[in-house]
């Protein structure tokens, strides 16, 4: 047992901190003054003690520290290899290749690629047994380390529609699946986040997501991947990661699968602004730290100006700087599992990991994700929550500097617009209402533009 460091103290109870605080207070209520409660239902304590803390929970953590991930869509071939060439020179440790056309050539764009040491992800925007096949000889030839991102509910909840339709798509997973293969299998649900689900939710529906393939493909014997946008609720992300390997862990075991998930995480949309765009850079540093505390596995972080620049490579390598500042400046990596035993980040943990299990619950009681995304539940109780949210941040009780507060009024952004920063309408039929990313300050900015 470890050695005390202040044995030499007389210990205090959580009891005696009680009455020693509520002295202090002056006849002033302890729950109505000190505890606040979360859009979660939590209820969150001025302080956390040892003699009401739980038993450390059991969290299968990374085993190696986590990789700075580039991001590369994939136009021209020749010109995405040359990308990664550099970022991988400029510190990237990681890439994810987003590729939309399935006539693309590996070989091509692997051209001169360090195969064993770096990991490559493969984001498809549509659904191919050829072209997973492809994936998955070169890098058998080649000893290459290569994960495949298909998710065909993640295209129903962000589209509306299925690659073809429910039965085409798993058949195909299906037929993926029962080769030995490279990892097939992807997660999104950032998605979630960004269009304004709480924790508890996010949680639930990332696990409800990934039950659907549980039960619709036999054999996954290979590692899946979740993709995951985490907030500037420091602490609450931390938690919510270490919460997320708890619930993955829980439900894979009912289905034999011994295999840990691997957690990408990229900071929200949501928060994100237009105006004073430079405070993104603070924002996206904040939600990093709190993905490499809760056990991300890789990071891809969004540059600055990501709303409305198109990619350069100033914003690709300020906002990969942070990821390097963070990992070899601030030895961020350096600590296996830094939160185990924290009170308050156990705490946390454990009540967003009951909570969300017991709306996973719900959810299967009802017919399963799928069922209620076809009912229009799910978009329901998203819808719901982000109106709970936005009324927060329009009433100014949930702030975002330089946006609703401390507004910089001779900011003028009209001209440096290369890109679409607010929701698109694009009008069509779809077999469910689509989940879609909103962030918080779009109303108020467009007002801001009408008027320069």
């Amino acid at each position: 047992m470890a050695k005390s460091l202040f044995n030499e103290f007389e210990p205090v109870s959580s009891k005696q901190w009680k009455q020693q605080i509520q002295y202090e207070l002056k006849g002033a209520d302890y729950n109505d003054t000190l505890v606040w409660e979360s859009p979660e239902g939590i209820k969150v304590k001025p302080f956390y003690h040892q003699d009401e803390a739980s038993a450390n929970l059991n969290i299968a953590t990374p085993k190696q520290p986590f990789s700075i991930l580039q991001n590369i869509f994939v136009h021209d071939v020749k010109k995405s290899n040359e990308r990664a060439l550099d970022t991988l020179n400029r510190g990237a440790e990681s890439i994810r290749f987003t590729i939309e056309n399935e006539t693309i050539s590996i070989e091509e764009l692997m051209h001169n690629l360090p195969l064993e040491a770096v990991h490559y992800y493969f984001y498809l925007s549509f659904l191919s047994v050829d072209f997973a096949q492809k994936l998955n000889d070169f890098a058998q030839k080649n000893k290459a380390s290569f994960s495949i991102q298909n998710d065909p509910i993640g295209q129903l909840v962000k589209n509306g529609n299925w690659f073809e339709n429910l039965d085409k798509d798993f058949d195909k997973l299906n037929t993926i699946s029962s080769k030995p293969t490279i990892p097939f299998l992807n997660i999104s649900t950032g998605i979630y986040q960004n269009s304004g689900a709480n924790m508890v939710q996010q949680l639930a529906y990332c696990l409800a997501h990934v039950n659907e393939y549980f039960n619709r493909i036999p054999n996954i014997n290979q590692p899946i991947t979740i993709e995951v946008s985490v907030g500037t609720n420091y602490f609450f992300e931390i938690a919510k990661l270490r919460a997320l390997r708890i619930l993955f862990s829980t439900l894979a075991k009912e289905y034999n699968h011994n295999l840990d998930c691997n957690i990408i995480v990229t900071p929200t949309k949501r928060n994100k602004t237009l105006y004073d765009y430079n405070v993104n850079m603070l924002r996206t540093t904040t939600e990093c730290m709190s993905a490499i505390l809760g056990g991300a596995n890789a990071i891809s972080n969004l540059a600055y100006d990501n709303l409305y620049h198109k990619d350069n490579e100033f914003g690709d390598r300020i906002a990969r700087n942070q990821l390097l500042i963070l990992k070899k400046e601030s030895y961020f990596d350096a600590v296996n599992n830094p939160a185990d035993g924290t009170y308050y980040i156990e705490s946390l943990t454990e009540q967003l990991a009951e909570k969300a299990l017991l709306l996973f619950k719900d959810i299967e009681e009802k017919g399963g994700f799928i069922t209620q995304l076809i009912e229009g539940n799910i978009q329901k109780k998203i819808s719901e929550s982000a109106q709970k949210e936005q009324e927060l941040f329009d009433s100014g009780k949930e702030i975002l500097l330089g946006t609703n507060k401390y507004p910089n009024k001779n900011d003028r952004m009209k001209h440096d617009l290369e890109l679409y920063p607010f929701v698109k309408q694009n009008p069509r039929k779809t077999l469910i209402v689509p989940i879609i990313e909103k962030r918080l300050a779009e109303k108020l900015e467009q007002e801001r533009l009408a008027t320069e």
